[in-house]
């Protein structure tokens, strides 16, 4: 059982994250808002309270590894990096400059704290299978963590790697499906319609666990559950909102990369601000 103080200091990293994002991307500048956001909460329960992973050490060998496959998304982990102090404040308002080290996709080779180059959606998983086999052959006790975005579930290479997971019996991988049901241009039912994501992943032999993704106490007690599954991969569809908690982002595919104005960026800041003031009456 999750404790009620380690749910809300989690909701409340998760605000800070969302906060952060839209800092990043400021006024008049594409930005990753959408899905950024939605994925705040799973990033504050993996870098912050799930994964073995040292801020002070990032190379550590038996650390658990975060890939986020849906690389246009790297907003949401800069910011926990940032929070974490692995990656300076200073560097939040160069994003997407020549002069700062974040870029619009991962950079392994100039940003700390990056596992792999990710961004040309359905390569993500790929490197994942690879990564875990690689550490079941070394003996070490690290996990890998795989976020995938619903839109992505359309790429071929994902499914090959899916299938190759369950046949090599990788139960050091835990995918994670960020199910907005929006990408960029639109309603993914609309677009590349898969009808019922659990079933498929059950079809590739996967142990599937479907969760509410801005729940932190569900996505602490999936995260839990997968490592106690052996012999095959656990999969956890997180149902999110596109552009959580900022009013105008939220279920619209115009922020999937949009650019804000002074007025968008001032109410994304006073709706985060708003969410701050209703946790702490809980």
């Amino acid at each position: 059982m999750v404790s009620t103080e380690t749910v809300k200091r989690l909701r409340r990293i998760a605000l800070t994250l969302r906060a952060d994002i839209v800092e990043m991307i400021g006024v008049g500048k594409a930005g990753h808002l959408g899905g950024s956001s939605s994925l705040a909460e799973i990033a504050a329960a993996l870098y912050f309270h799930k994964m073995k992973f040292d801020p002070k050490n990032v190379a550590e060998e038996n650390r658990d590894r975060f890939l986020l496959s849906k690389g246009h998304a790297v907003l949401i982990q800069y910011a926990a990096l940032i929070e974490l102090g692995v990656i300076p404040r200073s560097e939040l308002k160069k994003v997407k400059t020549l002069a700062g080290v974040l870029q619009g996709h991962p950079d392994m080779a100039n940003t700390p704290g990056m596992e792999a180059v990710t961004g040309s959606l359905g390569q993500g998983l790929s490197i994942g299978v690879g990564m875990a086999l690689g550490l079941r052959l070394d003996g070490r006790p690290s996990r890998v963590y795989v976020i995938m975005g619903d839109g992505e579930l359309s790429e071929g290479q994902l499914w090959e790697a899916a299938m190759a997971a369950w046949r090599f019996h990788v139960d050091n991988l835990t995918g994670i499906v960020d199910r907005n049901r929006v990408q960029a241009t639109g309603p993914t039912k609309e677009i590349f319609d898969i009808p019922d994501i659990e079933r498929k992943w059950e079809s590739f032999g996967w142990h599937v666990i479907t969760v509410n993704g801005h729940d932190v106490a569900q996505v602490l007690e999936a995260l839990d559950a997968a490592e106690q599954v052996k012999g095959y991969p656990t999969v956890i569809v997180a149902d999110t909102v596109k552009g959580k908690d900022i009013s105008f982002a939220e279920h619209n595919a115009a922020f999937h990369n949009g650019i804000l104005t002074e007025e968008q960026y001032q109410q994304a800041m006073a709706d985060i601000d708003a969410r701050r003031a209703e946790l702490e009456k809980d």
